[in-house]
């Protein structure tokens, strides 16, 4: 059910409510998209240095670095979700 739906249907909801939800939507779909393109970002490079011709022990060092770099640049957006998972939830409740 999506946050205009919700909003019409709740009568216990008030219109700064929903109005707050629907402006954070766009919000969180934005976040969203950018963890799962990190995410695939990550999965594709992994994937060719698995396949790479490589030493093992080069392959494993570039694995680790790559791992790092991700969860380096994925922390802010989390962190971010979380903020705005907080404000949904109040907003509901």
């Amino acid at each position: 059910m999506s946050a205009n739906v919700e909003c019409q249907s709740s009568q216990a909801g008030s219109n700064a409510a929903c109005l707050n939800s629907s402006r954070r939507l766009p919000s969180l779909q934005s976040l969203l998209a950018t963890l799962v393109a990190l995410d695939f970002e990550h999965e594709s490079d992994i994937e060719t240095i698995r396949n790479s011709s490589v030493d093992d022990w080069l392959r494993q060092i570039t694995i680790r670095k790559l791992q790092e770099r991700y969860h380096e640049r994925r922390a802010p957006y989390v962190r971010q979700l979380a903020v705005l998972q907080k404000r949904l939830q109040a907003v509901a409740s």
